[in-house]
């Protein structure tokens, strides 16, 4: 893979669920993605074979692993590993995130359309 250097603002976006829109960068074995969530926007709960780690940029989430509810605020950050059920809502400013996911999700590479 050759190295890549992009600017966020020109990556394309994909609606991830109602409100909440997401930006990817794709490498080999890993990937970045920035997650915009409107204020009380919802991520369903789901499970995924994916590492996941994340950092709160802008904003606030409640993240909801395994039935336990955790608040996070700007520069917070989490680990979950693959196979957890999880879900998130955004606070009443809304949400910017941004995860990464080992090893790259196919399902949000078809959905960004690279």
């Amino acid at each position: 893979m050759d190295p890549q250097f992009v600017s966020f603002d020109r990556v394309r976006s994909f609606e991830m669920a109602e409100g909440v829109m997401a930006k990817a960068l794709f490498g080999e074995g890993a990937m970045l993605n920035l997650v915009e969530l409107e204020p009380g926007a919802v991520v369903a709960h789901h499970h995924h074979p994916h590492e996941q780690l994340g950092l709160m940029l802008r904003g606030s989430m409640t993240l909801n692993v395994d039935g336990a509810e955790h608040v996070l605020r700007e520069m917070d950050g989490y680990t979950l590993p693959g196979d957890i059920e999880h879900g998130a809502t955004a606070g009443p400013e809304g949400a910017l995130v941004l995860d990464v996911f080992r090893p790259v999700r196919e399902d949000y590479r078809d959905a960004a359309g690279t």
